[in-house]
């Protein structure tokens, strides 16, 4: 009983307190370290814009993970290396040789559930709270520690270097873009974001990535006015297109004048009809250069993302595309740009035209070929190219390197393509399944 009591002496009682409290620092830099990298940036800037310093701080060291995690790794590994050092003296002090075992024991128990399991438990659930709480201090670790942390991270990259990898330290692991393409992909594959929701999002991100040669209506498509055209048949057509806005030519469908708009165009008429020496006869002698405006031409390779902004300043819906050669390629609306968000958009003037997809018994998709295969993709959730080619039908040339005749199927990418119909060399609808 003496001995006992001389083993367990006020040293006892210092160590003993010196390893609690050496845990209570590694369940801080435990917690500290998962709350900080599992916090949502976006929430911390909400908390930060309402006055949270915290919040603040914890947003600037976020930026830089390199040295955030290397001094919070170091922080830990020194307090949890001297707790074992410490308990393993104390146990073998009272137990002797067999302390080291039991030492081990007691501080990986101890370890795993107080100082590891528990705080990143709490730092989890609560991210961004336990982030802006502990900001403050992790910003005092990371100086006291960054100088031995800069020189790990060179020692580190030297020997990577030698195996032939090569480090970035400016570099990101997942861009923004992608860590929300991939948290709504994930979202809706757990049945919490809806499928139309998640494209929505989806397609407003991809703005700044596409051109309007990828959604622009194709040259061959464009319903244009002849200005040698008769005023009568010029008016005659206005009220039979379904477009308010026409691109005007003279000679040559690549010698763009102007663009008429059908208000322009109705106003003046009804002036020359009922205005003041008006007379039926005025209506022949009507020039419809006098109402065309001035054309807005913009380059094939423009991202929707800055020609939407182009069009919200010179309060414009309409452009005309041309390629590096000055040639009409085709047209683009802010109604096209809108619809890649939002979906197609039909109102009561449109034609009930067939539909570019639908599924048959035996599920197979018959499409229309000058469908996109963006709009494909989004509609069957598939994951067809589209670096070669904007349509289903220019994928399957591209691929077949050949104009394909009726009847002719293909096998790429995974999916059976069978041509259905074909006209002037153009494939304008095919059948296609899944392999």
């Amino acid at each position: 009983m003496e001995a006992s009591s001389t083993v367990i002496d006020g040293a006892f009682w210092i160590t003993s307190a010196a390893i609690i409290g050496l845990l209570v620092l590694s369940a801080y830099f435990s917690g500290s370290e998962t709350a900080l990298t599992a916090a949502s940036r976006g929430k911390l800037r909400a908390q930060a814009e309402k006055g949270s310093a915290g919040a603040e701080k914890a947003l600037q060291i976020t930026e830089d993970n390199e040295t955030l995690i290397g001094s919070v790794l170091l922080g830990n590994n020194l307090v949890n290396i001297l707790a074992t050092s410490l308990a393993t003296a104390m146990f073998t002090r009272l137990f002797g040789e067999s302390g080291v075992a039991l030492a081990t024991l007691v501080m990986t128990l101890l370890v795993l559930i107080f100082a590891e399991v528990l705080p990143k438990t709490y730092a989890i659930t609560n991210a961004e709270t336990a982030a802006a709480r502990t900001a403050p201090i992790i910003v005092l670790v990371i100086r006291v520690f960054s100088p031995v942390v800069t020189l790990v991270r060179w020692l580190v990259r030297g020997v990577l270097s030698v195996f032939g990898v090569k480090t970035d330290p400016d570099s990101q692991i997942l861009a923004v873009r992608e860590e929300i393409a991939g948290a709504l992909y994930l979202g809706h594959s757990e049945g919490v974001v809806e499928k139309e929701d998640r494209d929505r999002i989806l397609g407003a991100l991809d703005l700044g990535e596409r051109a309007v040669e990828e959604i622009m209506l194709h040259r061959s498509q464009i319903e244009m006015i002849d200005a040698e055209t008769e005023p009568e048949a010029i008016l005659r057509q206005c009220l039979k297109s379904n477009h308010t806005r026409l691109p005007v030519y003279r000679n040559d469908p690549d010698n763009i004048i102007g663009v008429v708009h059908a208000k322009d165009l109705l106003r003046a008429m009804h002036k020359l009809v009922t205005g003041p020496g008006a007379s039926l006869e005025a209506l022949g002698s009507f020039d419809i250069c006098s109402v065309a405006r001035k054309p807005y031409f913009v380059p094939e390779t423009t991202t929707l993302d800055d020609q939407m902004r182009q069009f919200l300043r010179m309060r414009s819906h309409f452009a005309l595309v041309v390629d590096e050669y000055g040639t009409l390629e085709g047209l683009i609306t802010l109604e096209d740009i809108l619809e890649e968000i939002v979906g197609e958009i039909t109102d009561e003037f449109d034609e009930d035209e067939e539909l570019p997809l639908e599924l048959t018994s035996d599920n197979q998709y018959i499409v229309d070929g000058a469908m996109t295969i963006r709009d494909l993709n989004r509609a069957t959730d598939w994951a067809l190219p589209d670096e070669e080619a904007n349509t289903i039908a220019g994928l399957v040339i591209h691929e077949a390197q050949i104009i394909p005749v009726v009847g002719q199927v293909f096998s790429f990418h995974g999916f059976r393509f069978e041509v259905t119909e074909v006209k002037e060399n153009r494939i304008t609808r095919l059948k296609i399944r899944r392999l």
